[in-house]
């Protein structure tokens, strides 16, 4: 049986392999880092609605005693799927912050503006690559009257 290079040359056999070998690590990359990006995306989506919750919270707490703890726990049920410890949420009412009970009940007043701010921590590491070096951090805001 003789060597024939033309033969060779024409032959197909493992090309799709090698193909797929080639193309699979970014086509990997590019499924993992849909799945993370869609998990963030949940994440601000989550973390906006419980800033939500939170505002609306503040807004009809006047007249309670606890209305600060009532919108930190409001926020908190809002948002199961996040670790409760990592949400930072700060509380404005009219323009002044409140991180307590009594400094909330006291700002409380008819007709003014409460906004409730939630950060979370991201990640955006795919495959050991960390996509947001600087850091991640979603961010929601919402404002609500209180009544």
């Amino acid at each position: 049986m003789r060597f024939d290079v033309r033969r060779m040359l024409k032959n197909r056999d493992g090309v799709t392999a090698i193909e797929f070998a080639i193309i699979s690590p970014v086509l990997l990359t590019m499924l993992l880092g849909m799945f993370q990006f869609g998990t963030v995306m949940n994440n601000y989506m989550i973390l906006t609605n419980a800033a939500a919750k939170g505002a609306l919270t503040i807004a009809l707490s006047r007249g309670t005693t606890t209305p600060y703890t009532t919108t930190k726990s409001a926020i908190t049920a809002a948002a199961p799927n996040l670790t409760s410890t990592n949400i930072t949420t700060t509380v404005t009412i009219n323009g002044t912050a409140c991180a307590s009970d009594a400094a909330c009940t006291t700002a409380l007043v008819a007709g003014v503006s409460a906004v409730v701010k939630s950060t979370y921590p991201c990640n955006l590491t795919v495959m050991g690559i960390n996509y947001a070096p600087s850091g991640c951090t979603l961010k929601a805001q919402t404002a609500q009257m209180v009544q």
